[in-house]
């Protein structure tokens, strides 16, 4: 069994006609994960593997599906990438709950640098 070194998020393109079918595709391709799409075709899929190779690979299969426009990464992270994050996501973690509650804080003066995004 390989161990997984990478993972990437890519952004598959297709008409929305065609939408149905290239999920169906995508799912039956196995090299990826399907996470959300939206009614305009736009699909967004995790690839795996255990170097930036196999995941170039997966993605070559993900645009020779019929009606694929694009398959484009977007992010890119090694295993090791992902458990930094996490592990200063924990560290930080008691002190942003402190911070997010704060009432003496004005809303003013919170950034937020992020991203939102609605599921369907």
């Amino acid at each position: 069994m390989n161990e997984i070194k990478n993972i990437s998020a890519i952004v598959v393109q297709t008409r929305p006609e065609y939408l149905t079918q290239v999920l169906e595709d995508l799912e039956k391709s196995g090299v990826c994960d399907i996470h959300f799409y939206d009614e305009k075709g736009r699909i967004i899929v995790t690839v795996e593997g255990k170097d930036a190779d196999e995941e170039i690979s997966k993605i070559k299969k993900i645009e020779s599906i019929p009606h694929v426009i694009s398959a484009e990464m977007h992010f890119t992270y090694t295993a090791e990438e992902l458990d930094q994050a996490l592990r200063k996501i924990e560290e930080n973690q008691q002190k942003i709950i402190e911070f997010l509650n704060d009432d003496s804080i004005p809303a003013e003066k919170i950034n937020y640098s992020g991203h939102m995004y609605k599921k369907y």
